[in-house]
């Protein structure tokens, strides 16, 4: 009796699922169309966008980067004011004794592996750079520890060359853009590169991640405080009560400090804290 129940529940749910209206198919123009406008759209509500990894150089960014997988951009930024009076130069971090290089990056966690990774890409850069970070992303990706997502980092923001950066934001919100359903990130950057104009690449890589950092999170996106939930077929996903969706946005948008210690002009938000200072 009690599978019969169970088989009947389950063909009504077939039935009821097959009423639903299928979602139209998009065509690759207006793919395009919609997806150029969402950048327009987070260019308009981010004006400010930018790296969000304090630096001052090629090198620094290249390790701020390198020391920002698996913790907050905020840890680095409030960790690598240390680090580079104690080590400006690649020749210089080179050399440094590898204890004391785990001491001063701990913070960002991982340390000895990251350690390893950044006396391995000083060397490099000391070794076969002349102590420069380089400008091709065939190079930079020969560097320890260094990938496709560090070196469009640092070409897009320190040497003006486009590129796109697929980290989980990004990722996260190309797929719930519906720019595309992968998730391998070299697939992710392919599908999105064939989107937009190259020229383009820099600017929307930051208005994405500041949007997935601030709005659409990964499990409670404010859907009801999105400036382009109009475009977006993943809206609702989220929470869309504008008055609890407001309560869920983060960093200036909430009221809360930035992520920079440092940040660049025109941005509207509170600078964060050095390591250590509260929050407030």
């Amino acid at each position: 009796m009690v599978a019969k129940k169970v088989t009947a529940k389950a063909t009504a749910t077939k039935k009821t699922a097959a009423k639903a209206p299928a979602r139209t198919p998009e065509s690759h123009v207006a793919l395009v169309r919609r997806a150029r406008r969402i950048n327009r759209e987070l260019a308009e509500l981010y004006p400010y966008a930018h790296p969000e990894l304090d630096f001052t150089n090629p090198f620094e960014l290249l390790v701020a980067t390198v020391l920002s997988a698996q913790t907050t951009d905020l840890r680095v930024n409030q960790t690598t004011p240390a680090l580079f009076a104690a080590c400006p130069t690649p020749e210089d971090m080179a050399a440094m004794d590898p204890e004391r290089l785990e001491e001063l990056i701990r913070p960002t966690g991982f340390f000895r592996a990251k350690a390893r990774s950044l006396l391995g890409l000083s060397a490099a850069l000391r070794d076969r750079f002349g102590g420069e970070v380089p400008g091709r992303l065939e190079d930079l990706v020969t560097l320890p520890g260094v990938g496709r997502k560090t070196a469009n980092v640092v070409l897009g923001n320190a040497f003006g060359v486009p590129g796109i950066t697929v980290d989980t934001h990004f990722g996260r919100l190309a797929r719930r853009f519906g720019w595309t359903t992968q998730e391998d990130p070299e697939k992710v950057e392919a599908d999105v590169a064939a989107l937009f104009p190259k020229s383009e690449w820099t600017m929307l890589s930051h208005r994405v991640v500041f949007h997935g950092r601030r709005v659409c999170h990964s499990r409670k996106p404010a859907c009801g405080a999105c400036g382009i939930a109009p475009l977006c077929p993943s809206y609702g996903e989220g929470e869309t009560d504008p008055e609890k969706a407001k309560k869920l946005l983060k960093y200036e948008l909430g009221g809360q400090p930035g992520q920079r210690l440092n940040p660049p002009t025109g941005y509207p938000g509170r600078p964060a804290p050095p390591l250590g200072a509260p929050a407030s």
